[in-house]
């Protein structure tokens, strides 16, 4: 069984647009308890994705580390 996390973002701040470094994510909407459901988003070979429960675009920067974001506060930890 592989050790990987899948990372997880929010999207609290209301932004259009969040920059990512990983192409296979979840989204949770904006925290809990306000959060959708956490969806898994695979950018495949694009380079961006759009949540289908919160219209967050997602875009992929390959200069991140895998689960960075910018802005660093998009990114959702329990």
């Amino acid at each position: 069984m592989a050790d990987i996390s899948t990372p997880k973002y929010q999207n609290d701040m209301g932004l259009a647009r969040i920059v990512i470094g990983a192409k296979e994510f979840e989204c949770v909407g904006a925290k809990p308890p306000f959060d959708h459901p956490h969806i898994f988003i695979d950018m495949g070979a694009d380079d961006e994705a759009v949540c289908p429960y919160c219209s967050t675009v997602y875009k992929h920067d390959p200069k991140l580390k895998g689960g960075d974001s910018n802005p660093a506060e998009a990114r959702y930890k329990a």
